[in-house]
């Protein structure tokens, strides 16, 4: 995943708003639809949180870190800005098209899959595995998963567990290479 997003061509305004978007959407976990509709007034730069409006209602706040704080704020300040003023757009969405009019979310998903193409056309990445690399990535680290229940938004632990399959294969390969008994067998 950190590949792939440094993958991003960013010498264009587009580019650079390519980056922010999918640093943003890796760093928060969000969906799809939360990107597309996340609005300027979401935004928390100084505690760097987002207030999103998740699926069925579901309000929360996710956090994201200093290096999509710094791009999205230089995207919203330069480029959305310059985009914006070109087309004669006047509206709160953060993620505008090259028309200044908000993202839609098969917009994402072409701009995902531009970018995947140039970065390997082997690959199959979709806006959903940013989400799903976040949320492994955290497991991964040892976070709770309650803790990114809460982040994803998710009313049932068990539509969180989803995400632990992985998780689970990363700690059988720990502890195969860590439990002294099974080192001897290598």
């Amino acid at each position: 995943m950190l590949d792939l997003l440094d993958s991003i061509d960013t010498h264009t305004p587009l580019g650079r708003r390519n980056k922010a978007m999918l640093e943003l959407m890796y760093a928060s976990g969000l969906r799809c639809s939360e990107v597309v509709e996340l609005q300027i007034s979401q935004i928390d730069f100084s505690r760097q949180l987002l207030f999103i409006h998740g699926k069925g209602g579901k309000d929360r706040y996710v956090p994201f870190h200093d290096y999509a704080s710094d791009l999205l704020e230089d995207y919203i300040e330069s480029d959305r800005q310059d985009i914006m003023m070109k087309s004669q757009q006047e509206h709160d969405y953060v993620f505008v098209n090259k028309f200044g009019k908000p993202l839609t979310n098969r917009g994402v998903e072409d701009i995902v899959n531009r970018i995947v193409r140039d970065y390997d056309p082997t690959k199959k990445i979709h806006p959903h595995t940013i989400r799903h690399s976040f949320a492994t990535h955290l497991l991964e680290q040892g976070i709770d998963i309650r803790v990114v229940q809460e982040l994803l938004g998710h009313s049932n632990l068990s539509t969180t567990q989803v995400y632990t399959h992985i998780t689970k294969q990363h700690l059988k390969e720990v502890y195969d290479h860590s439990h002294p008994r099974n080192q001897q067998n290598h």
